[in-house]
């Protein structure tokens, strides 16, 4: 990924939604501009999400999302539904195609319910409306479209635009954390693991923070931080790691240097960081044959000591001194039904949307089940949670 990109998890997600040859596929077509998505007069033609980053004026960076028909049939037509509503737990605004002329269906008005107790902010988008003798007065959510003729797609898009408008995100990743002029060092392992010839998304955007914030950072691996901190003429305001290397690094850094990881800022800035910090008291109370989910919102190729199935694993029943089953998802996948886990321990996050971590952190507390970052997971079984904390707490 290039440094000038907006990663899809810093993108606003919109959402076209409704059933089967209404127009979904066309009207994304004439809100991006481009073809986007297979159209055809045959049901069901849009078979899996498709996806598309892009800038939306006057939106900015945002993720276009088509789903499939949420009335399919069969079982290939239920996997496919199933795959339309996980997009829900990711989508900041939804737009739901309905046919002008036939007007909202049953399966619609459960779409629209769907919505409403997500609290997602929604536009019905009546499309196929140049088949109309006249369109019906629209409610202030509602527009009359027509992705055959263009009739007020770009009014469609001036709605979205205005729902995008009263979202405020002035979340930060580390950058309230320090004064202008103040400096940080960032510990970055160079290992197996790493992406050859660049950095992982959590490090770019903590160097990009840094820098909005008018401060400064000098980066190393572990082995080489004791030298830098010495060499710095400037005593460091924070160190920030890679969560792996957390019991060394902690050795290394004086007692009066801010110390955190870039999980547990990944902790803050996706989901909520009190009720991660409270998951950690579960490592310690695992029992044999106890469920634990480890979740990454990204796929990548596993190395043969990989944090998630290997590295945790092993932590985990050293530090609980039990033998917990684990079970393992990554990228969209999350199970629907968390009942049986006695403890999701789930990566920073950096590939998912803030609405789609949080939907998981909900279902997770739905469920009655504790909920922990990689992160924080490893402060905690490393002895040093308390003091990764400090960097948060007021004064």
């Amino acid at each position: 990924m290039s440094l000038n990109e907006t990663p899809s998890g810093e993108r606003l997600h919109i959402g076209f939604f409704g059933q089967r040859n209404v127009g979904k596929s066309s009207q994304v077509n004439a809100v991006t501009g481009q073809d986007m998505s297979v159209v055809s007069p045959v049901k069901g033609t849009t078979t899996d999400p498709v996806r598309k980053a892009m800038e939306l004026l006057p939106l900015g960076p945002v993720l276009i999302i088509d789903t499939p028909g949420l009335d399919d049939e069969g079982e290939l037509g239920s996997k496919r539904m199933e795959k339309a509503r996980m997009i829900l737990a990711k989508t900041d605004i939804a737009v739901l195609v309905t046919d002008a002329v036939a007007g909202v269906s049953d399966e619609d008005r459960e779409l629209l319910q769907l919505f409403k107790e997500r609290n997602l902010p929604y536009i019905v988008a009546y499309n196929k409306s140049d088949l109309l003798e006249k369109p019906k007065d629209a409610a202030a959510n509602e527009i009359y479209v027509s992705a055959l003729s263009g009739e007020n797609v770009n009014a469609l898009k001036e709605m979205l635009g205005s729902f995008a408008g009263e979202r405020r995100d002035d979340r930060r990743l580390v950058g309230d954390l320090l004064e202008p002029g103040d400096m940080a060092v960032l510990v970055i392992p160079i290992d197996g693991s790493a992406p050859k010839g660049r950095l992982i998304l959590p490090q770019q955007q903590v160097m990009r923070d840094i820098l909005d914030a008018h401060c400064s950072f000098v980066s190393c691996q572990s082995g080489e931080l004791k030298r830098t901190l010495e060499m710095l003429a400037v005593r460091p305001k924070l160190v920030i790691t890679d969560s792996q290397v957390f019991g060394s690094v902690a050795k290394d850094v004086p007692g009066d240097i801010l110390l955190t990881s870039f999980s547990i800022l990944m902790a803050r800035y996706k989901g909520d960081l009190e009720v991660l910090v409270r998951g950690a008291e579960k490592l310690s109370e695992l029992k044999d044959k106890d469920r634990v989910l480890i979740s990454e919102g990204c796929t990548h190729h596993r190395q043969c000591n990989d944090i998630g199935t290997v590295k945790l694993p092993g932590w985990i029943r050293e530090y609980s001194g039990s033998q917990p089953e684990f079970s393992f998802t990554s990228g969209g996948q999350f199970p629907e039904d968390l009942s049986g886990y006695e403890l999701i321990v789930h990566c920073g996050g950096c590939m998912l949307n803030e609405k789609e971590m949080k939907s998981r952190m909900s279902r997770a507390k739905d469920a009655g089940v504790m909920m922990v970052n990689y992160g924080i997971a490893i402060a905690q079984m490393r002895g040093i949670l308390q003091r990764a904390l400090e960097p948060f707490r007021p004064g």
